[in-house]
């Protein structure tokens, strides 16, 4: 096999937690993108020495926030990222868990990220065409903590 796969394509699929909200969006924020950066993992860590010790000991701080990008997409239900953003804009943390799958040409899977605590940061739409009949997106960025 290859190590470019030609004609691949990122299968995203981020559902929302137990709540109302999560009944409202079903399925949450699933389609597929050409294009997704911010798949990282970056942590922060404190160090410090004790007295009497030749050695620095390292101690876990907190994971560093990255944010994911999905770009040139389309959305299977447009109407869930709709009720994200309006609870967003209510001031609603809706936090999204999932994977994000790249995929060949045939849609067999070649590699997964798993998701975790991933929060709406921007939405830019796509430049509207009537003669389009899918839900286009140009820009989603989600700030998370790091990929699995």
């Amino acid at each position: 096999m290859s190590e470019y796969v030609s004609g691949s394509y990122f299968d995203v699929s981020l559902n929302a937690r137990a709540g109302d909200i999560a009944n409202q969006l079903g399925e949450g924020l699933s389609g597929r993108f050409t294009s997704v950066s911010g798949l990282n993992m970056e942590m922060e860590y404190e160090s410090y020495q004790e007295g009497g010790a030749n050695y620095t000991n390292f101690f876990l701080k907190s994971p560093k926030p990255q944010v994911l990008v999905l770009e040139q997409g389309v959305l299977t239900d447009g109407s869930k990222i709709a009720i994200i953003m309006k609870a967003c804009v209510s001031g609603i943390l809706i936090p999204l868990d999932g994977t994000v799958t790249l995929k060949d040409t045939f849609g067999e899977p070649q590699r997964s990220w798993m998701i975790q605590d991933a929060y709406l940061q921007k939405y830019i739409g796509p430049e509207l065409n009537s003669n389009q009949p899918a839900v286009a997106v140009h820009r989603i960025e989600l700030l998370y903590n790091g990929c699995l």
